[in-house]
């Protein structure tokens, strides 16, 4: 799958850009504030039918309009068409449609156009809670694995109904309680079976992006914890119960589960220079586009890199450069701020590439040819 072209409107700081794409390098440049990443996002937003950077729908639309639209026109491996169409209004329902025929549930669309966006943002997989490693887990396998989103649709909306009933003054209804605890149980042996096994698969791919970008010169680990591994999760909701209603919330299930980070024998947050924790990023979102290419339906995954090489010393700039520019990848976006960066890689680089250029929100495509000045 590539996008061809895509057409904005009031997205964020973008007015209107009609802009169409190469197959294979597409090149952003642009101050920081200009608007660089509100273009990636808008890509992004037809992949997962939000924002990567704010979940808000109505905030995404540009200051003192009504509305936005963006439509994806895309060609599949195959050579078929594919068009996407998101539009919101301010105060109403987003409408998501593609082929023209208006989906009846959002989480359909999910996977249909496998992506992975590699951004300063990423830092909070490190430095966050860990709320923000399941929703990497979740982003990944969601876009492959239907059962899995089903699964984790359910039993996030058993643990909204658990808990509510937890906060509530008076004694919870015992049979009410048992089948929202019988469905989270359920569902979240489903989404940790498959959470499991991603992880076991993931781990080796992950470990061989790092050693390469790094040249073998740290050894990092990753591994999955998680409440359900300690046995029967019905069990363990059901032995938590008053404890639970003492709090107001399941302290217990698959909703607390984490990914834990290390460098060595010791945590990544706490060891991990800039440039290592940058390293760490990159390999797993890299990791993540390698693992969506073998498990898919054949459809190698857009990959969006912003800003991605900040705080990495020329040996690890270099071996970045080296894996994008060669046959792995389908379509990229990059961007920079810094022209030498995308000149390096443009100069590897056999055959096509655009180069877009952002200012106060206007995106205009540079058809010069592109060497360092």
């Amino acid at each position: 799958m590539w996008l061809k072209r895509i057409s904005i409107l009031n997205y964020k700081n973008l007015e209107q850009a009609e802009l169409a794409f190469s197959r294979k390098m597409n090149c952003i440049i642009g101050k920081n504030g200009m608007g660089k990443t509100n273009l990636m996002d808008a890509v992004y937003y037809l992949s997962f039918c939000k924002s990567a950077t704010n979940p808000i729908d109505s905030q995404n639309i540009r200051h003192e309009q009504d509305f936005f639209v963006l439509q994806g026109f895309y060609e599949t491996e195959g050579g078929d068409p594919e068009e996407v169409y998101c539009g919101l209004k301010r105060r109403q329902k987003k409408q998501f449609k593609r082929n023209k025929k208006e989906y009846t549930r959002l989480s359909d669309h999910i996977g249909l156009i496998p992506l992975v966006m590699v951004s300063p943002a990423d830092t909070l997989l490190i430095a966050g809670g860990s709320e923000e490693r399941r929703r990497f887990m979740d982003v990944v396998i969601s876009q492959f694995d239907r059962e899995y989103l089903d699964a984790l649709i359910r039993y996030n909306k058993a643990l909204v109904q658990r808990n509510a009933l937890l906060k509530a003054e008076l004694e919870p209804d015992e049979e009410l309680m048992n089948v929202w605890e019988e469905m989270m149980a359920s569902t979240g042996e489903v989404v940790f079976r498959k959470r499991q096994q991603f992880i076991e698969e993931f781990i080796p791919i992950f470990q061989s992006y790092y050693s390469y970008i790094s040249q073998n010169q740290e050894e990092v680990k990753l591994s999955y914890q998680s409440h359900a591994a300690e046995g029967d999760l019905l069990a363990l909701l059901r032995a938590n119960r008053q404890r639970d209603r003492v709090m107001g919330y399941s302290l217990k299930g698959i909703h607390k589960d984490d990914l834990i980070m290390q460098l060595g024998e010791f945590p990544m947050k706490r060891e991990g220079s800039q440039g290592q924790n940058k390293t760490y990023l990159i390999a797993l979102k890299l990791a993540q586009f390698e693992f969506l290419k073998r498990t898919g339906s054949g459809t190698t995954p857009l990959i969006l890199l912003d800003d991605i090489f900040d705080k990495l010393d020329a040996l690890r700039v270099e071996q970045i450069v080296k894996l994008v520019a060669g046959d792995n990848f389908g379509q990229i976006f990059i961007t920079d701020t810094n022209r030498d960066h995308l000149d390096r890689i443009l100069k590897k680089i056999e055959g096509d590439y655009k180069l877009f250029e952002v200012e106060n929100g206007e995106v205009s495509e540079r058809k010069e040819s592109y060497e360092a000045e």
